[in-house]
């Protein structure tokens, strides 16, 4: 393998001069310079995140359910008492990290694809990052404060 610098870049592979220019050889399949690297050599990763945190929503969905269901009562005080358990009120933090995070990824796809010009774009995924910080860590303090035994 040759490493050569040609027109402002440094290339992997073989370089063939010919009559019309300079030609790279890859040593890579064609398939493998494609895997895993979309435009922004990020797009797998964003995608996979995607299915993770939507089959960890659906585990901790059916948590949820199951752990509603088998309560006698939804009275105020009943509810507190269930949060302050050591095992749901790691749960719902859980719940609420993945419910944010599973949330920003679709919303900068929605982003992405649909909001016209370059400088309102970018604005709009700073902006949904921040609210969507803003509100995991609103879910993370709620849950804390109440599982730490807030007053009511």
């Amino acid at each position: 393998m040759v490493r050569d610098y040609c027109h402002g870049r440094f290339h992997r592979g073989l370089l063939v001069y010919g009559l019309g220019g300079v030609f790279e050889m890859s040593l890579n399949s064609p398939l493998s310079r494609v895997l895993g690297s979309g435009s922004a050599k990020e797009g797998t990763d964003h995608w996979w995140m995607q299915r993770v945190t939507a089959v960890g929503l659906l585990i901790l969905g059916l948590w949820f359910l199951i752990s509603i269901a088998a309560l006698d009562s939804f009275a105020h005080d009943d509810m507190h008492a269930w949060v302050r358990e050591p095992i749901n009120a790691l749960m719902l933090l859980l719940s609420g990290v993945t419910i944010a995070w599973h949330s920003v990824l679709g919303v900068q796809v929605v982003i992405e694809d649909y909001v016209r010009g370059p400088a309102l774009k970018v604005v709009s995924i700073i902006l949904n990052k921040f609210v969507h910080l803003f509100l995991g860590t609103a879910a993370v303090f709620a849950v804390l404060k109440v599982a730490l035994g807030a007053p009511l």
